[in-house]
This record gives C-alpha cells, sequence and structure tokens, in this order.
C-alpha cells in the first residue's frame, strides 16, 4: 500500500511540473511577442516622429544664408525656413541640433537627429550610404579670393594655393581635384575670415552664400573671381531604411513648391527662386 502512494505521488509531482512548465512556455512566447511588436513599431521612423510630435534636424548654424544666427541670436535661414515648413506639413514641431559640419554625417549615423537640411550635396559616393530628399536647392560653386590677389583667375589657378575648406565638403573635393592645399576650417564665415585677413589664397564656395555674404558685408576684402560650369543640387539627408519619412518630406516639400511657400521663402532669401 505505502509503495502505491508513493507511487501515486510520484506521478502526482510528475503531472504538476508538467503543467507548470507548458504554463511557462506559453507565458514566454506571448511575452516575446509582445516585446517584438513595439520594437517593430520603433522601426518606421516615421510613426516614431509623429508619435513624439518632433522632427529632429541636424544644421550648422554657422552658413549663412542657409542655416545661421540673426543679430538677435535667433537661428533662421533658408534651409531652416524650408525645414520648418516641411514639419509643419508633416503636423510636428521641429527641433534643430547645430553641429559643425565635419561632425555632421556622424551625428545622422548616431540617430542625434533624424534628417539633416544644411544644403548638402546630393552626390554618387553619398547616395551609396544615405537617402535623400528630391531637391530643393540648385546652385555653383565659385572661387574667392582676396581683392588684392591677381594670381587666381580661374579654378586652375588653385593649384598648390591654399584654400580654405571644411574638410568632408563637396567644395573640398573640387579644391581637391584642382590640386590645391586644404586648409582645414569649421564653415563658411572661418573661410572667409582667413581670406581677408591673407592667410590662406582662397576658398571655394556656394554661389549664393558669397552673394549673400558681399551683399551683407559690401566692404569685405574679397571677390569672386571664377564660377564652376556644372551646377549642383542639394536635398536633405537620411540614414538608409527610413523610406516612410523620405516619402513623407518629398510630399510635403511638393506640396509648398506648388502652394508658393517655397517661392516665397526663396524670394526672400536670395531675390529669386533657386529651386532649378
Amino acid at each position: 500500500m505505502k509503495k502505491l502512494l508513493t507511487l501515486f505521488t510520484l506521478l502526482f509531482t510528475f503531472t504538476v511540473v508538467l503543467t507548470a512548465c507548458g504554463t511557462n512556455n506559453s507565458n514566454s512566447n506571448e511575452s516575446t511577442t509582445g516585446e517584438d511588436t513595439p520594437s517593430q513599431e520603433t522601426d518606421n521612423l516615421l510613426s516614431k516622429v509623429e508619435e513624439e510630435g518632433t522632427l529632429l534636424v541636424g544644421t550648422e548654424g554657422t552658413y549663412p544664408p542657409f542655416t545661421f544666427h540673426n543679430d538677435s541670436g535667433k537661428l533662421t535661414g533658408f534651409d531652416v525656413e524650408i525645414a520648418e515648413a516641411i514639419a509643419e506639413r508633416l503636423g510636428v514641431e521641429v527641433e534643430f541640433k547645430e553641429t559643425q559640419w565635419d561632425a555632421m554625417f556622424a551625428g545622422l549615423d548616431s540617430e542625434r537627429f533624424d534628417m539633416i537640411a544644411n544644403q548638402v550635396g546630393i552626390r554618387e559616393d553619398r547616395l551609396e550610404k544615405y537617402d535623400f530628399s528630391d531637391h530643393y536647392i540648385t546652385s555653383t560653386a565659385v572661387v574667392v579670393a582676396h581683392e588684392e590677389n591677381d594670381d587666381v583667375n580661374g579654378f586652375e589657378d588653385i593649384q598648390d594655393k591654399e584654400s580654405a575648406q571644411s574638410l568632408t565638403s563637396n567644395y573640398a573635393d573640387l579644391a581637391r581635384e584642382y590640386n590645391a592645399e586644404i586648409v582645414g576650417v569649421d564653415g563658411f564665415n572661418q573661410a572667409i575670415e582667413l581670406l581677408s585677413s591673407k592667410r590662406v589664397d582662397v576658398t571655394i564656395n556656394d554661389k549664393l552664400s558669397v552673394l549673400d555674404f558681399q551683399k551683407n558685408r559690401p566692404n569685405a576684402p574679397v571677390k569672386v573671381v571664377a564660377e564652376h560650369e556644372d551646377a549642383a543640387q542639394s536635398g536633405f539627408m537620411f540614414r538608409k531604411g527610413n523610406e516612410e519619412l523620405v516619402d513623407a518630406v518629398n510630399e510635403a516639400l511638393a506640396e509648398i513648391i506648388e502652394d508658393g511657400t517655397y517661392e516665397e521663402i526663396s524670394e526672400k532669401w536670395f531675390g529669386e527662386n533657386v529651386l532649378n
């Protein structure tokens, strides 16, 4: 009798253990499924932006007239206002994260911001790693020299000359193509400062930026000596894998172009439409 009771007890215990194990596995699977769902949702950057109500935008803040601080200290500029108009169409606020140009792409990679608005040139090498919106600026590169410099009259003349450039910019690459000696700077303002004080020979930069600078600083001792024949297009830049956000931004950009908002902002900053 004792043996039967012992056997019955063992069988009962074994059944309870099996039932408990089955319950634990079921809970574990449900828990895993529950964890996966939110993760998949946050993988969609557009959904995250809409849920949080904020579009994080990387920009320099030292590159007039595209992104800079006015006399009151407020961040403003063409790219700033276009990004704000885009965010408004998306139904979210825009929060700018100011970063030096040479750290801009690393900031995007590390998810400090959702996109870059800083007149980023659309180039094949960048398209291999990043996605771009449709273009919203078309401009050309110019060579700027000190007003007393008569040795530089074209791009071919900058060979072996010191050229002040942001190291990872389109314009630095262009200066290298013409065998200039690159002097690294943090941005446009520092390049012009070095040029004005004759500490470099030239800088290659965006025509629109230079014209804006000359308009506001007509007595600055610099001059445009050459304009590149090829126009370049710029767009908003994104990490790859965020097609939904790119599409939404493109749709918003098309809307502000169609309703005249883009042209109004462009006329304000440049006196003309700089889309094409």
